[in-house]
């Protein structure tokens, strides 16, 4: 596999010059200036100034946790920016084309076709797993990106790592992998695996694990190449300087976070055990993930029974592979002990 960067990137992307801010071009060090630069209300009330552009603490912060350098981290508003920024740095508008692998997050499809991107679908195998023979048979001169999300949403499971090695050192454009359950997952992020494929790229979020879903906080770890190509196309100040702040808090609390997840993990095996003791579930799938997928007798049905006792979940029978399934999100002790003891109550109707 011979992969070039500079082959993929969209032409008109090549030759811009980013938007300069104010920010860009007048970096604070902390002294105490008189800001006259950006035509901001000069009052303070917080948040009267506009927040850093290149989010610096928060990338200084990212990077000594992940283990990378600043400039291989872009932050974006929730994941979503970050994939379609991708789509808009990489895919030629109804020329280039992406492949995805059902059943899988929805957006990937949506984004292709917001950007006007063909969608090339290879359905996961029976075990969920993907058809890396027929993923790269679908490969031709306009696939740019292949979008791989492990742990998989709705499935929970994680992908084989010798199939991913193979799809990313055969398939000469991008390879995405989601990682935004990977704090649930005894797998270790393809964050430590950079420097030996080019072409890969890992997106992960605050959204999960951390709890910070209202803030949109995604992230995104490639080579400071790929990186670099980003920050030429990204809104000047895409990340508000509330969110910035809210995130550092919640990096900064790290035994929090670790004991949340633990606790997470404990409730995901009580209601796996649950599950399976279910007249009507047929079978339990494995998971990496903060939530359990289940196959049942009649997913309407069921899902109905729990939606009238006051408890939501997801019904995934409209995706492939996943007829007459249900989604469970493990949440606290409370609310997993209300939702197994409305199972029970379910088995005889």
């Amino acid at each position: 596999m011979s992969f070039s960067l500079e082959n993929i990137i969209r032409e008109n992307v090549k030759g811009l010059k980013p938007y300069s801010s104010a920010r860009d071009e007048y970096v604070s060090d902390g002294s105490e200036m008189v800001f006259l630069d950006a035509n901001e209300n000069p009052f303070e009330n917080g948040v009267n100034r506009y927040p850093d552009p290149q989010q610096r603490s928060l990338k200084t912060v990212l990077a000594e946790q992940k283990g990378v350098e600043v400039e291989n981290i872009l932050v974006g508003n929730g994941s979503d920016e970050v994939l379609d920024l991708l789509f808009r740095a990489f895919c030629e508008p109804k020329e280039d084309s992406i492949i995805t692998l059902p059943p899988t997050y929805g957006m990937y499809k949506v984004l292709a076709g917001i950007n006007a991107i063909e969608n090339q679908e290879v359905l996961l195998t029976k075990d969920f797993q993907p058809d890396t023979a027929k993923i790269l048979e679908k490969v031709n001169g306009g696939t740019k990106i292949i979008f791989i999300c492990s742990p998989n949403n709705p499935t929970g499971n994680s992908f084989s790592e010798t199939k991913i090695v193979q799809i990313l050192n055969s398939f000469n454009g991008l390879v995405v992998i989601d990682e935004a359950y990977i704090d649930f997952a005894a797998k270790e992020s393809w964050v430590s695996r950079l420097r030996d494929f080019p072409n890969l790229i890992v997106t992960q979020t605050l959204s999960k694990a951390y709890g910070m879903a209202g803030i949109r906080l995604g992230i995104c770890i490639a080579s400071k190449e790929i990186i670099a190509v980003l920050n030429k196309i990204k809104p000047p100040y895409n990340v508000n300087g509330l969110t910035q702040l809210k995130a550092l808090e919640r990096l900064s609390a790290t035994t929090t976070v670790t004991q949340e997840v633990t606790n997470i993990l404990a409730e995901r095996n009580t209601l796996i055990q649950a599950l399976r003791e279910v007249s009507f579930v047929k079978k339990v799938y494995p998971t990496d993930a903060n939530f359990v997928l289940a196959w049942v007798d009649d997913a309407d049905k069921r899902y109905n029974q729990l939606l009238n006792r006051g408890i939501v979940i997801r019904n995934r029978s409209t995706q492939p592979l996943c007829e007459n399934t249900l989604r469970f999100t493990v949440g606290t002790p409370e609310e997993n002990k209300k939702l197994i003891e409305v199972l029970k109550d379910c088995n005889d109707e």
